[in-house]
């Protein structure tokens, strides 16, 4: 059974995708490792349905069902009652659709109870959401240690999605777009096995990069979610010495991680300026190492625009093949905001028919 769960895994893309398709019906609940962007998935589903509202619950920050609702005193025909005002939070107050995120719902069970009617029925007291609303949950796996439990009845309740960690690569064509360092990016494209989740290891020693429950002496560690952090540490090395830097990583992604990276940042050298490609492409430095040469492709995929392509199809033709089909893959992927500019270049698609690359010009 575990391992049709592992097979049947989604990533988050298909997991928020799935939410926007079933969530109106029937609340899922996503079980994924720390730091893989679980809580990301609010604005991913709210894009997904662009007439919904989307509204974060922390269950992190609250104390017991207290903190949801606060009673309300009236009075009718001579008779005291109360009835309770809900928290903001919670969006019952809106009249049309909304996203509901409760984020890290396996880690507090004083307030879970009070939270199964809105997943189960979108229901709080007198308060019921939009028909079309859609509620749905987070939390972590239970043998990462983190106190992340749910009893039998809450999970017959929902649909519960085994969450697997991003692809180094998809993870990749996500930092293009979101501006990661180039560097960085470099880095996890020679080192995939970032991606990996502890249950995938036996040993914890197999991959001291990554967070293990069987090794509490990791004190920092490789996520997603680190690994942005690391990425703006590096947007400040030049105001850095290298010692600095270093501590900054250890103390962000861990020591073996850091030093690895640290080996990226030193070839950075290498790397030719933005502005010798743009003025005079025929004649910019052209790194020798395989790992420059990708470092420049996702620096030019990150900051590409329109008013320079035809001088980096002129550079880019002076790299290997290698280096060219990863620039072209990094253009096709679905996700890439400048695509349009690329396919709409005359050099590029030249380029593309004399290289097999069945692109065509954006017609949108």
């Amino acid at each position: 059974m575990n391992n049709a769960r592992q097979m049947y895994a989604l990533d988050i893309y298909d997991t928020a995708e799935l939410i926007s398709m079933i969530g109106s019906d029937q609340t899922v609940i996503a079980i994924g490792d720390m730091g893989s962007g679980k809580s990301a998935m609010l604005k991913m589903v709210t894009d997904l349905l662009p007439t919904h509202k989307g509204y974060y619950f922390d269950c992190t920050t609250k104390v017991d069902a207290g903190d949801m609702a606060l009673p309300k005193f009236s009075e009718v025909d001579g008779n005291d009652f109360f009835n309770h005002v809900t928290t903001q939070e919670l969006g019952f107050h809106e009249e049309g659709p909304i996203v509901l995120m409760l984020d890290e719902i396996g880690k507090n069970r004083s307030i879970i109870n009070a939270l199964n009617r809105i997943m189960y029925e979108k229901k709080f007291g007198p308060y019921t959401l939009h028909p079309d609303s859609i509620v749905f949950a987070t939390t972590n796996k239970a043998g990462e240690g983190l106190g992340d439990i749910l009893q039998p009845h809450q999970r017959n309740r929902v649909t519960i999605i085994n969450m697997k960690k991003v692809e180094a690569l998809k993870w990749i064509e996500w930092g293009l777009d979101n501006d990661i360092d180039p560097v960085l990016l470099g880095w996890v494209k020679d080192n995939p096995q970032v991606a990996q989740t502890f249950d995938e290891v036996g040993d914890p020693q197999e991959n001291m990069m990554i967070f293990h429950p069987k090794d509490p002496s990791r004190q920092s560690f490789w996520t997603w979610r680190s690994g942005e952090a690391a990425s703006k540490i590096l947007k400040q090395r030049a105001n850095m010495s290298n010692h600095m830097l270093t501590a900054a990583l250890i103390g962000t992604i861990g020591e073996q991680a850091a030093l690895q990276l640290m080996s990226f940042v030193s070839m950075a050298n290498e790397l030719p300026t933005l502005e010798s490609i743009k003025r005079d492409p025929a004649n910019a430095p052209v790194p020798t190492s395989a790992a420059a040469k990708c470092m420049v492709v996702y620096r030019t995929l990150s900051t590409l625009e329109r008013n320079w392509v035809d001088a980096w199809m002129t550079y880019m033709e002076r790299l290997d093949k290698e280096a060219q089909g990863l620039f072209a893959n990094g253009v096709s992927s679905k996700q890439y905001s400048k695509q349009p500019i690329v396919f709409q270049n005359a050099k590029f698609t030249n380029w593309a028919k004399d290289n097999g690359y069945m692109f065509q010009a954006d017609k949108k």
